[in-house]
């Protein structure tokens, strides 16, 4: 087996690994929890690392973890000591900053 086939076939398993991983982390948003009925919720690392089944997580790993759930429509934020999921849709009310929400002093910010 070529080297090229080692780390397609690798590949393939990491991501599959991942999108299950995704789809663990996106059933949760709906399951009352936390004195919740749904929504946001924050998971530690140790628990991260528990969801996908390894024991070290890199950087790669939360990267392809976040378009996985990007990709289902949600975003994870790493805080450093643990992770926040949240729907993409909170974002959809958020206020925009624009142009002229710039110019309110009259200057542009440096």
């Amino acid at each position: 087996m070529l080297y090229s086939e080692i780390i397609i076939i690798y590949r393939k398993n990491y991501f599959g690994e991942m999108q299950i991983t995704a789809e663990k982390i996106t059933a949760f948003y709906d399951l009352p929890f936390g004195g919740k009925e749904s929504g946001r919720f924050r998971l530690s690392m140790k628990l991260l690392r528990q969801l996908v089944g390894r024991k070290r997580l890199y950087p790669e790993d939360i990267q392809e973890l976040s378009r996985a759930l990007y990709e289902r429509g949600f975003i994870l934020i790493d805080m450093e000591t643990f992770f926040v999921v949240l729907n993409t849709r909170s974002f959809a009310s958020y206020r925009r900053l624009n142009d002229s929400s710039l110019n309110v002093s009259g200057e542009k910010p440096a």
